[in-house]
């Protein structure tokens, strides 16, 4: 890799992270025909640039728009294909329209096939995260209500205490309830969105995915 495609692949991260702008040597010695191959073929948008040049700008540099526009639509021809549509999809990307018309529809059609797995995937991910969650606030409230009765036995425990202490214990046990009826039915939930992702998962193994 030559010191310009370096500096364009370097900057690309810069951006991508929010963390740093371009220095006045990257500027200089950026490959912008690198640059803007690299951005067509993630698909980013032509305010990309934008950013690019804004940042250059800064250090009295002029960005190569001619340069960048070329390499950008050669990365474009990269992105927009079919299979580079059905991973972006899947990954949770988000597409912006940036395909050239005779490219587009197969990769949107691509794309959309795999951003819907992703969605079921994420539903599946998140009725999990959602149970857990309620599985571990039950077993807190579990604990504490053993926990209260221990306390409630004590000899050391006032009669204000004990009051206290049952009050707690009826507000954890009527909660414990509730859990419990919620966990139930995110189960049937988890168990539905399952189903829907395993049978969409062999209608794309059908259509050659």
């Amino acid at each position: 890799m030559n010191l310009g495609r370096t500096l364009a692949v370097s900057m690309l991260g810069a951006v991508l992270s929010g963390c740093a702008s371009m220095s006045a040597e990257e500027c200089a010695a950026s490959d912008w025909k690198a640059v803007g191959f690299e951005d067509g073929a993630r698909g980013y948008t032509s305010d990309a640039f934008t950013r690019h040049r804004k940042e250059c700008a800064e250090h009295g540099i002029t960005a190569d728009f001619d340069a960048y526009q070329a390499g950008r639509s050669q990365g474009l021809e990269e992105f927009c294909q079919p299979g580079r549509g059905f991973s972006h999809g899947v990954n949770g990307g988000q597409y912006y329209g940036v395909c050239p018309q005779e490219l587009e529809n197969g990769f949107v059609d691509a794309y959309n096939a795999g951003h819907k797995l992703y969605s079921l995937r994420a539903t599946v991910n998140s009725t999990n995260s959602a149970i857990y969650a309620r599985q571990n606030e039950l077993k807190n409230a579990e604990d504490r209500i053993v926990q209260i009765g221990v306390d409630l036995i004590d000899n050391e425990t006032t009669k204000d205490e004990r009051i206290q202490l049952l009050a707690e214990m009826k507000k954890l046990s009527e909660r414990s309830g509730e859990l419990e009826s919620e966990i139930e039915s995110l189960v049937a939930e988890r168990a539905k969105a399952e189903q829907n992702l395993e049978a969409y998962q062999q209608t794309l193994t059908a259509s050659g995915y």
